[in-house]
């Protein structure tokens, strides 16, 4: 029971944290095409690609969580990375623990 619980609490620790930032994102390329496009790099495990209540449409940039440090690794190991035509930006994002996004900010 209590390994359960570490389980969930792990989980919900590390529900903030992506890997890549992907800018420049096509208007056409959905959620699902950017998870299967990223998926030949390894195990994605979330594709967080908000939108603008006001438009309906996304913001053009998403956050993508993979399975293994080596998985991003993956990705970068590739110049370019292209979708319906238009060059995907990428920056690896910095893991930090919820306890260091908080020292930061006071």
């Amino acid at each position: 029971m209590a390994a359960a619980s570490a389980v969930r609490a792990a989980g919900r620790r590390s529900r903030g944290l992506f890997d890549i930032f992907v800018a420049e994102v096509p208007w056409t390329v959905s959620s699902k095409e950017l998870k299967e496009y990223f998926s030949q790099f390894g195990s994605v495990q979330r594709c967080q690609l908000p939108f603008d209540k006001d438009t309906g449409f996304h913001r053009r940039y998403c956050w993508i969580k993979f399975s293994t440090p080596q998985d991003v690794q993956n990705v970068f190991q590739k110049d370019s990375h292209i979708l319906e035509g238009a060059k995907l930006a990428l920056k690896q994002q910095p893991r930090r623990r919820r306890s260091q996004r908080k020292n930061q900010s006071e």
